[in-house]
């Protein structure tokens, strides 16, 4: 069977007789299992050995699975970065690898997600003809009995999630907006499945995305014209395209090359920087804007402002909720990040940072003038805030709470430019993590923070406890374990984290101390298990910290942590990157906190009882 397509559209159709999903970047993919799962790509290709992940977990819930089989679910095969958005490059550099141990690889740092829309087969029976409401409901019940998430959560591990389906479009299209999703899809409720055909009845509407670029070559042969942007002081070709045009828009640039430009071999016209259009387009992937269609002449933008950097904030439009104030404003003045820098830095790091923020008092240090420069401490909220903003009363503070993107970007115009939270959220008094920090005198003495980091995670994995690591974009390092929901007091951690610290200072007196003077401690690294208390904070993971250089807090996977490793590695302008190339190295952040639990309570016994 093939898949049924689905035709574009400009506008949302609305009406009672229509749902809607959001529209996934990824590959479109049939979930058919008789008596082993296989995941059929449309032209019919078994892909189960590109996405072991989603094959693993399959066979991992086969026993839940059986009664429903045999089973056919249509659906995506996504890379979720967040609940509305999913990134293509992941899922197609995946599709084109071909060796098992790189794949392998790819999986655990990339994993990726089966997102089901449609159920066409239940039991073995034929639900094709069913109306799509119908299915829908089928596909929700088999969902909930089968434990699987009926509701799309980018975080969450399970690697088979149910699609959230929405009556109001407009909520929906304002949700894809705020997370630039690459659109919407809307589907008539009384529609049948048909395979292979493309249909009105579903309908695809792309959230396109404008980018303004220089005018550079025409292909007469072919109709095409080059755009391009400034990248390190030359031009680069970013798009090539034709559609979009009007007749009469396509003879005015056709005229304006020969007129004006240089004619090369082939019958291709050269044009020299003078003439900027914007491209609606649904992102870049290989440097190059992918489906792209001429949108309107951009006869007020000058040349030289169409460069690399500017065409990436572009792909990432800030939400029309949140005002961004003096873009240009410098932030880290020494390496010259400007508040777009800073902004465009936050937005993509939101997946990762926001699961730490969110529902957790904040405490920001603020930079009003930028980096260096004047500061203070911000904990109480404002008294009108955003209607996108939620707060909460701890005693008698104030606090904002950092739950959604805007809220993040928000602060970030702020010039709030380090983000501390406590060690658990509002709904519980216990922690949800212990935090060893561990702090060199300078950041000359980092290795010993080093030597420290490889001493707890030899300790923690005889105790069988799974520990995660990142820079505290200063001096030092910090070492987190998770722990279960209302499992621990800080009294309990409070025994443990001492131990661990009195275990080390004890086998290396020479480096490490617990010393809190710091004059009395000798040029040693201070271990802080104090720290580790109610009512105190951490800078949380990937934060910016206010230092000259822009270095981030960063999460670390284990196997960086040696003696070669620099704090000064990890700055505003690389982290990005290095997320793009590596990974998360907190991704099963929370998915481990179960697994935990019990060997920490032993080990506290075992401490109680000594």
């Amino acid at each position: 069977m093939k898949p049924m397509l689905l035709t574009q559209a400009e506008e949302i159709p609305k009406g009672n007789d229509w749902i809607y999903e959001t529209k996934y970047d990824g590959f479109r993919c049939l979930l058919a299992w008789v008596d082993e799962p296989a995941l059929i790509s449309r032209d019919g290709k078994n892909l189960n050995q590109q996405f072991p992940e989603i094959i693993d977990f399959l066979q991992g819930i086969k026993d839940k699975i059986r009664a429903y089989l045999p089973l056919q679910l249509d659906g995506e095969l996504v890379f979720l970065t967040n609940n509305f958005k999913s990134e293509f490059s992941v899922i197609q550099l995946r599709g084109r690898m071909r060796s098992q141990s790189s794949i392998k690889k790819h999986a655990v740092e990339f994993p990726c997600h089966f997102v089901a829309f449609d159920v066409l087969q239940l039991k073995g029976e034929n639900l094709a003809n069913l109306e799509l409401i119908k299915r829908k409901e089928l596909l929700q019940k088999f969902g909930k009995k089968a434990e699987l998430p009926t509701s799309i959560h980018y975080e969450n591990q399970v690697r088979l999630q149910i699609i959230d389906v929405f009556l109001n479009a407009g909520e929906l299209w304002e949700k894809i907006k705020i997370h630039n999703g690459e659109g919407l899809i809307s589907k008539k409720k009384k529609s049948n499945w048909m395979s292979g055909i493309r249909t009105t009845n579903w309908l695809k509407i792309k959230n396109w995305l404008y980018v303004t670029v220089i005018l550079t070559k025409f292909d007469k042969k072919n109709s095409y014209f080059n755009g391009a942007v400034y990248r390190d002081d030359a031009l680069v070709d970013v798009v090539v395209f034709h559609h979009g045009l009007k007749e009469a828009e396509f003879k005015t640039l056709m005229k304006l090359f020969e007129e004006n430009g240089e004619k090369l071999k082939n019958d291709v016209w050269e044009l020299q920087p003078s003439i900027c259009v914007e491209i609606a387009c649904i992102g870049l992937f290989g440097g190059m804007l992918r489906e792209p269609r001429f949108h309107s002449f951009k006869f007020s933008v000058e040349p030289e402002e169409c460069d690399w950097e500017e065409m990436l904030h572009q792909l990432i439009p800030i939400p029309e909720s949140v005002q961004i104030t003096h873009p240009n404003k410098p932030v880290f003045h020494s390496i010259g990040i400007s508040k777009q820098d800073y902004i465009y830095y936050l937005q993509n790091v939101a997946p990762f940072i926001l699961p730490f923020l969110r529902s957790r008092p904040l405490t920001l240090i603020r930079y009003p003038h930028g980096v260096p420069g004047e500061s203070f401490y911000q904990k109480s909220s404002p008294e009108i805030v955003p209607d996108f903003v939620s707060t909460t009363w701890v005693d008698d503070i104030h606090f904002i709470l950092c739950n959604n993107v805007e809220t993040l970007l928000w602060l970030g115009n702020q010039l709030a430019i380090e983000f501390h939270i406590p060690f658990q959220p509002i709904q519980t008094v216990h922690p949800t993590e212990i935090v060893f920090d561990l702090d060199p005198p300078s950041v000359n003495e980092f290795p010993l923070a080093i030597e420290a980091a490889l001493q707890m995670k030899a300790i923690f994995d005889q105790f069988e406890l799974t520990a995660f690591i990142k820079t505290s974009g200063g001096k030092g390092m910090q070492i987190y374990i998770p722990l279960p929901i209302d499992a621990f007091s800080y009294e309990q951690t409070g025994l443990f984290t001492k131990f661990i610290c009195d275990f080390l200072v004890e086998q290396n007196p020479k480096w490490f101390t617990m010393e809190r003077l710091k004059k009395n401690r000798h040029n040693k690294l201070y271990l802080d298990y104090v720290q580790h208390h109610e009512g105190k904070t951490i800078v949380a993971p990937y934060s910016p910290r206010a230092n000259d250089e822009g270095l981030i807090a960063t999460p670390l996977h284990w196997d960086e942590v040696h003696h070669s490793l620099k704090p000064q590695l990890f700055t505003i302008r690389n982290v990005e990157a290095r997320i793009k190339e590596q990974g998360n190295p907190f991704l099963t952040f929370r998915d481990v906190a179960i697994d935990n639990e019990q060997p920490l309570s032993k080990v506290l016994h075992q401490l109680k009882h000594t």
